[in-house]
């Protein structure tokens, strides 16, 4: 990722969740809040409900993906939290871009498209 840095501080994701904004649908959650830094920083999260190891591990990989090809869309100085619920671990790859997606359109994280 070439403008995004790991969250990694539990304090940032605690922060996160208190304070930020955001949003959620049947596959995931996002959190989001400006950090008055030039990059963004992205954590990933997916709790041991999802499923076992190799599951959580697919899971988080797939959500990193999907972030990787879009992050040039993505607003730069936010921090961004995913969460995976349940169901992100039986989904498919483009169901969990597209849910990615349309929660940062939701919470107004990506560029608008000039004609």
């Amino acid at each position: 990722m070439e403008h995004t840095v790991s969250l990694k501080q539990n304090h940032v994701f605690r922060r996160l969740y208190s304070k930020g904004k955001s949003g959620v649908n049947s596959c995931l959650a996002l959190y989001c809040r400006k950090n008055n830094l030039p990059c963004s920083r992205l954590g990933i999260t997916v709790g041991v409900k999802v499923g076992k190891a190799v599951v959580r591990n697919r899971t988080r990989r797939r959500i990193r993906e999907a972030y990787r090809l879009h992050e040039a869309r993505f607003l730069p100085g936010y921090d961004l939290v995913v969460v995976a619920r349940v169901r992100a671990g039986h989904c498919r790859y483009r169901e969990v871009e597209r849910s990615l997606l349309a929660l940062a359109d939701k919470l107004g994280l990506l560029r608008k498209e000039e004609v």
